[in-house]
């Protein structure tokens, strides 16, 4: 959306009223003192010239590289009114007695500037109108043919122009008498601003009824200021040079080259600053994307790791009790049992991870917490004898049924199973008790508790353990945690944690109830 093709709001609209209020109330109180001429200010020509060249250059720029982004034709006429007006000004000023006489040139005719003055009036509302009736037309088609069209416009005014300068200056005695002897305006001169307003009249209603874009919005407002120009200038001051009225015609027509200007230069720096946004939420949006693949790459090497490492605590107890000078081949078996169970929910945890971030809810079915519970600490007696834990259970045998994935639920209770152990290991002075329990609240949630005897929270990460790659373990990926809370939240439930007394931690998990209440009860410790 460019200030060329987006309408205007409201509050753009009263802006420009405002504007126009303004100036308005600013022709009213110049009014009284129009014809007091203000001596010695004559130089001041050639500094109102070069701001308005200078203004009106720049806004041609910028315009022209609208149309370069747009290909409207409509704009490109405009560029070309706001160069054939630029351009114009310069022979305008030069052509002043005082000031070709402060550059030493030959003097030109009296009615050189008027002449000037009125070619430059009536070119740049008959452009104005060309743009108002070009706006609804096509864009001109993407190539070379764009940049030849900015070159030869540019080149096109400047000659037009300097065609327009030569004829004046070398038929002055066929030029009209706009200025009498004593300077003053004649009646020819009154058919200039008469146009003039015509012409302005018409863009007005044009562009006041059918103008769509803030663009027109603000040629509207150009259009005033230049009326309000003419009027000063032409009736108000009644042509006198260098007075009050005259130079607070040249005042508004400074300000009528300085809008267009205005706004883009402030589309410029909206479309910059939109662009700025635009880059830094991409680069967010690439950093996010990144750390989502980390921590999906990392929380499928997690959950692979837990799988493989009892599998490999299995497989030495398997070695152990064949290595025994009479082998325990039925303890044997057990462990080879566990290995070929620990190696199917391997392969499961990978596509668990991916029914997780992509919510799918066909694998869920009905659960039973008490049996996952048992089903995961049978796969850590070994690992928990290894590190002298005592596993302790407090099952609920009325606990309803919950609705929920296997496997994901298998993997958030080894997760905690996992860190308990972890949390015990540096314990040398108190037994170590990886307790679990399972409760059925009355808010319709089964609630399952892991607590240890191990080093407890640190309270200066308390608020941080459920964060993306923070752990407290010397080798762990801290993701463990993380992937817990997402699968927790995915099936409705959720997971916090608490200090045990009197050490360790106790993390929490709950879940919704399913429909219908468990079928069995089952001795409530193991």
């Amino acid at each position: 959306m460019l200030v060329s093709n987006s309408p205007p709001n409201r509050e753009q609209k009263l802006f420009a009223l405002g504007v126009v209020a303004v100036l308005l109330g600013a022709m009213l109180l110049v009014a009284p003192f129009a014809r007091n001429r203000l001596e010695g200010s004559e130089p001041m020509v050639l500094a109102y010239t070069a701001a308005v060249f200078t203004t009106e250059m720049i806004t041609a720029a910028l315009l022209l590289s609208l149309f370069a982004v747009q290909r409207s034709p409509a704009i490109l006429v405009l560029a070309i009114a706001y160069l054939y007006s630029g351009f114009m000004a310069v022979p305008w000023a030069l052509s002043f007695p005082t000031v070709v006489a402060s550059l030493g040139l030959a003097e030109a005719g009296q009615q050189t500037t008027a002449s000037i003055a009125a070619m430059r009036r009536i070119g740049c509302p008959l452009f104005l109108l060309a743009y108002a009736m070009l706006r609804r037309s096509g864009e001109v088609p993407a190539g070379r043919m764009v940049p030849a069209m900015i070159v030869g416009s540019v080149a096109a005014v400047a000659v037009v122009v300097a065609g327009v300068t030569w004829t004046i200056l070398g038929n002055q005695d066929l030029l009209p008498v706009f200025v009498d002897e004593g300077r003053r305006i004649t009646h020819v001169w009154m058919y200039v601003p008469i146009v003039a307003l015509a012409l302005y009249a018409v863009l007005i209603v044009l562009l006041g009824l059918f103008g769509r874009s803030v663009l027109d919005l603000c040629l509207l407002v150009v259009i005033c200021a230049l009326t309000i120009d003419l009027v000063l200038l032409s009736f108000v001051s009644a042509g006198l040079q260098f007075s009050v009225g005259w130079w607070a015609g040249r005042l508004y027509s400074l300000a009528a080259a300085s809008v267009v200007l205005i706004v883009l230069l402030a589309e410029a720096a909206s479309l910059s600053a939109r662009l700025a946004r635009s880059a830094a939420a991409e680069r967010r949006a690439h950093e996010d994307r990144m750390v989502t693949l980390q921590a999906f790459s990392a929380a499928v090497a997690h959950e692979i790791n837990q799988p493989l490492a009892s599998m490999v605590t299995n497989a030495d107890a398997g070695l152990r009790w064949l290595a025994r000078e009479r082998p325990d081949v039925e303890e044997a078996r057990a462990a080879l049992t566990r290995i070929a169970r620990d190696g199917h929910r391997a392969g499961k945890v990978v596509e668990g991870i991916r029914t997780t971030f992509s919510k799918r809810d066909e694998d869920r079915g009905q659960l039973n917490i008490n049996q996952l519970i048992r089903d995961v600490l049978d796969c850590y007696r070994d690992e928990c004898r290894a590190a002298h834990v005592v596993m302790q259970t407090e099952l609920d045998p009325d606990l309803p049924l919950v609705s929920g994935n296997r496997v994901q639920i298998e993997q958030i209770i080894a997760n905690l199973v996992t860190n308990a152990i972890d949390a015990m290991r540096t314990v040398t002075d108190g037994e170590r008790v990886l307790r679990v329990t399972s409760t059925a609240m009355s808010a319709g949630e089964v609630v399952v508790s892991v607590a240890d005897s191990g080093i407890g929270l640190p309270p200066a990460h308390a608020d941080r353990l459920f964060q993306p790659f923070f752990t407290t373990k010397p080798n762990g990926l801290g993701v463990g945690l993380t992937v817990s809370r997402l699968i927790l939240e995915a099936h409705g439930g959720r997971l916090w944690a608490s200090d045990n007394a009197p050490a360790g931690a106790i993390f929490h998990f709950a879940l919704p109830c399913a429909a219908r209440p468990a079928p069995f009860a089952e001795e409530r410790a193991r």
